[in-house]
Parts: C-alpha cells; sequence; structure tokens
C-alpha cells in the first residue's frame, strides 16, 4: 500500500511532465489498478512494454522528486500543520503564552519549507 501511496503522490506532483501515453498507462495501472495484460490489451503492446513503461515512469518522476524535493516539502508542511492543530487543541487559557510561541515557531518552519 505504501508504494502505491507514494506513486500517486509522486504523479500528482510531477505527472504532468510525462507524455501523454505514458500517463495514460500510469493512471490505469495505479489508479486504475489495472493490470499489465488489461493494459497490454487496450494500448495494443506487450505486458513486458507495459511493465517496462511503468517502471520507467517511476524512475522518471523519482528523479523529478530527488531534484526537486517538492512532495518531501509537502509532507513535511502537512506535519508541521498537524503539529500546529495539536497544540492548538490542546491549548489551556492560562498557558497561551507558551502555546502561542510554539505556534509562531512552527508557523515560521512552515514559511521556511514552502
Amino acid at each position: 500500500m505504501e508504494k502505491i501511496y507514494e506513486q500517486a503522490l509522486l504523479y500528482d506532483f510531477y505527472g504532468e511532465l510525462l507524455t501523454e501515453h505514458q500517463r495514460q498507462v500510469y493512471e490505469e495501472a495505479v489508479y486504475n489498478d489495472m493490470s499489465l495484460g488489461e493494459i497490454a490489451q487496450e494500448e495494443g503492446i506487450s505486458r513486458q512494454g507495459v511493465h517496462d513503461l511503468i517502471r520507467r515512469c517511476d524512475k522518471i518522476l523519482m528523479e523529478y522528486e530527488a531534484r526537486l524535493h517538492l512532495v518531501e516539502r509537502f509532507t513535511k508542511a502537512k506535519e508541521k500543520i498537524r503539529e500546529i492543530e495539536r497544540l492548538t487543541c490542546q491549548m489551556p487559557e492560562d498557558q497561551n503564552s507558551v502555546y502561542l510561541a510554539q505556534i509562531r515557531q512552527l508557523a515560521e518552519e512552515l514559511k521556511d519549507i514552502l
């Protein structure tokens, strides 16, 4: 499940940089959970060709991430937001200033990430 999530996330960020054919095959495999045989039949290519194309797309998407780090930044931002939510949900009335300082620090860290 983790690999599919990673593939989907990478595709969401960098999918538009693939060719139309690559996008179509990759979407069928990752999002529509079609088998290699089903995709091969639909696309008029061999199962091996589909397999190679999916692996090549995975490699391309990972190379974009290695250079641009957009998914990494997005993931870090989501973690910081969860921390902000956690802090604000447990903020007692008498300790507002302590929690607000922590929230401000997290906000600054978010700015650096994004």
